[in-house]
């Protein structure tokens, strides 16, 4: 058994996945790697990245701004039938509802003006969302979109209601940091530009309001 360690340790997001992305193909079954990070963000976002490949993975604080993300590579034909089953539950869900769409809200406002009547636009736009014959697969909200999943933000129900009926709701960690706004998330989960990538680049169609 091998045990690899690699420090991602004041690295900004998506670094600490892409390395351990890296450094996960060069192991073996049974084998573990243990990735040093300074943020609690990146510990979630390489335990989603653990969970996505069908690996399993435990994050412990050291310490203050020190981190250990541990993940442990199961067999080959397990992670096999991991994929498996994620992709037969993604087609199933987009060819009989969500046709495999993508909303990008990359702002809390909607156009260019006015800020109060871009408020309302947005609030609009996303309660339009909610009314569709066809609902998106995922919602990515970065910079101050950060703001629409957050408390107090009159998107906010309207996300719940999304969410509810199985819309992957995904924010951009290092937005809600740099906002200072990551404790007051109310809805859906954190993400990294890596998976903002990888889900934009997937998509079959992408709505920007």
């Amino acid at each position: 058994m091998e045990k690899k360690i690699v420090d991602a340790r004041g690295l900004a997001c998506p670094l600490p996945v892409v390395n351990a992305k890296k450094a996960v193909e060069e192991l073996s079954t049974g084998d573990v790697l243990t990735v040093l990070v300074d943020n609690e963000i990146a510990v979630q976002n390489l335990q989603k990245f653990a969970k996505q490949k069908g690996f399993t993975a435990a994050g412990e604080k050291k310490a203050e701004k020190e981190y250990e993300v541990t993940i442990n590579v199961v067999s080959a034909e397990k992670v096999q039938e991991t994929v498996a089953e994620v992709e037969e539950e993604v087609v199933c869900a987009v060819d009989s509802r969500k046709n495999g769409m993508v909303v990008v809200l990359s702002a809390n406002v909607m156009g260019t003006g006015d800020e109060k009547l871009g408020t309302s636009l947005m609030k609009a736009f996303v309660f339009a969302v909610t009314k569709q014959d066809v609902l998106p697969e995922t919602i990515v909200c970065y910079n101050t979109g950060a703001y629409l999943t957050c408390e107090g933000a009159d998107t906010l129900e309207d996300l719940k209601s999304l969410e509810a009926e199985g819309v992957n709701i995904l924010t951009c960690g290092t937005c809600l940091d740099f906002y200072g706004i990551k404790d007051k998330l109310a809805v859906g989960t954190v993400t990294n530009m890596y998976e903002i990538v990888e889900v934009m680049e997937k998509a079959k169609s992408i709505v920007r309001p």
